[in-house]
């Protein structure tokens, strides 16, 4: 078989529907859009969720919540995780996103005391928790708290 010899399966492909060119061609006259009304008008016709005049389902059910526009999203990492990296090293954002930790060094990143810590770091991050700061240190390492900035 060559290149130029492949075809699709019999059945795989159909020819289009051609419609509004006479009655024997089976879709002609009205052009399967049936008699008068707003659907078989010309145009854009109408949204998808209309529902005929009916009280949209959006709008019949109840709203609950809130959601904040602006919300910085905040990336956590567990104190278990650092036990990656070399004793003494400084553990800051931009190390976390290179070891795959976090997604990118943009977003703020909060440190969290779950699991154990069993070598001395300087850690780096926007936000501790008690537990992280108390493990951080029981530990023999430091804690540093650095202020976010978005364009870092």
């Amino acid at each position: 078989m060559k290149l130029g010899e492949i075809r699709a399966p019999s059945g795989a492909t159909h020819r289009r529907k051609i419609r509004g060119r006479g009655e024997s061609s089976g879709h002609g006259k009205t052009s399967g859009k049936g008699h008068k009304g707003q659907r078989a008008r010309s145009g854009p016709g109408l949204r998808p969720e209309f529902e005929g005049g009916q009280m949209p389902l959006v709008r019949r059910i109840p709203k609950r919540g809130f959601h904040h526009i602006r919300r910085e999203p905040i990336q956590v990492v567990n104190v278990e995780v650092l036990n990656r990296f070399p004793a003494g090293s400084v553990v800051d954002p931009a190390l976390l996103a290179e070891g795959g930790l976090i997604g990118t060094p943009r977003h703020p990143v909060k440190i969290l005391g779950d699991g154990e810590l069993s070598r001395a770091l300087t850690v780096k991050a926007h936000h501790f928790s008690k537990s992280a700061l108390a493990k951080i240190s029981g530990a023999g390492g430091s804690a540093e708290i650095v202020r976010f900035s978005p364009a870092c």
